[in-house]
């Protein structure tokens, strides 16, 4: 499993509305795509508090194949297209759990982001990450949750989707990270992102 996000910063203001009916018009595209775990098409808006109006896909692949096609194909060019080519953030995935209301639509997601601190053994880190990660997708709300790292820059990423905004205001630690309004989830191959995902 890789996980895989770029972030398009817009105007502070510029009409969010052309996100949605993008996402609108093509997120459906991707609803069958080789290789692909989840994609979930994601937004920040200022009018909601994020410091920035933004655009943030945040992919699952199951293979790198998918992801290579997709990088490499016309998917990603209309991207590159219509808004330049951003900067593609890669994580290598360790943990991917469904949680407690995996039958329900995403509506928000979080992004957390953490060093693996100098000194300790990234093994390690990255075992202990995973227990922590096991029981945190546990909690209610939780649709799925990923846990990758990036050993570039040596950190740790936890992604959730959450299946009701409410319960993520009032339910999600004061440290969970970075929130998204989720506008579309393409899973065509969600059911197989468990397999083998502590094999690390």
């Amino acid at each position: 499993m890789h996980a895989m996000q770029y972030e398009i910063t817009l105007p502070a203001d510029y009409d969010m509305g052309i996100i949605r009916e993008r996402v609108s018009t093509r997120g459906h595209l991707l609803d069958a795509f080789p290789g692909l775990g989840l994609k979930a098409y994601l937004i920040r808006e200022r009018e909601d508090g994020s410091p920035v109006n933004q655009y943030a896909p945040f992919y699952l692949w199951a293979t790198p194949e998918g992801m290579n096609s997709f990088l490499w194909g016309p998917g990603f060019q209309g991207i590159v297209n219509d808004f330049g080519r951003p900067v593609v953030q890669h994580w290598t995935g360790v943990s991917y759990e469904e949680g407690p209301a995996a039958a329900s639509a995403p509506r928000t997601a979080t992004r957390r982001r953490t060093p693996l601190g100098e000194g300790v053994p990234p093994g390690e880190a990255v075992a202990d990450a995973v227990t922590r990660h096991a029981r945190e997708a546990r909690r209610d709300g939780v649709v799925a949750s990923a846990l990758a790292v990036d050993p570039r820059h040596w950190e740790l990423l936890a992604f959730t989707l959450w299946a009701d905004i409410d319960r993520v205001g009032a339910e999600a630690p004061a440290d969970e990270g970075e929130r998204f309004r989720v506008l579309h989830l393409s899973a065509p191959g969600r059911d197989g992102l468990g397999a083998g995902r502590r094999r690390w």
